[in-house]
């Protein structure tokens, strides 16, 4: 008895859909964005722990809450906090509404590197608006405000 081989096996046609387009326009944001903050003096912009950054409240969030937006245990999660904790961006407190939680917030030096980051997306956006003409930026920019606001709050888990 001969097993087909899978090389036999026809390769399904790869489509193009939003998905795609949306996933390459974030792919070129989040390179030029890093880029951009390492270039700012801030290089564990490079790192996996800057993704914590924009799961963060400003007033502060329950480490358990950071797992469940980013969908990593939180052994990991506390892996990233103890790093940004180490570089003075964020800092741990006591939650008052459980003795056993822990609420990571933004340090006045934490706060310095958000206004950083803000300058840097203008960059960013920018180079968009250039790349796509005026209108097109702003048509974009209103459609997906608009899909934004139909998906409602991320849940936290």
């Amino acid at each position: 008895m001969v097993k087909t081989l899978d090389e036999n096996v026809p390769a399904p046609r790869l489509i193009r859909h939003v998905g795609w387009s949306l996933w390459r326009a974030n792919e070129h944001w989040q390179r030029i964005f890093r880029a951009g903050m390492v270039a700012s003096g801030h290089s564990w912009f490079s790192e996996a722990r800057a993704n914590v950054l924009p799961h963060l409240d400003r007033g502060g969030t329950r480490q358990a809450v950071l797992a469940a937006r980013m969908q990593l245990s939180k052994q990991a999660i506390q892996q990233f906090i103890d790093g940004l904790v180490s570089d003075g961006i964020v800092e741990r407190r006591a939650d008052p509404a459980d003795a056993r939680g822990r609420i990571v917030q933004f340090t006045p030096a934490g706060l310095q590197v958000l206004d950083v980051a803000n300058r840097v997306k203008r960059r960013v956006e920018a180079d968009f608006r250039r790349r796509l003409g005026k209108t097109r930026y702003v048509q974009l920019c209103e459609g997906l405000a608009h899909l934004d606001a139909s998906l409602g709050e991320p849940k936290d888990e």
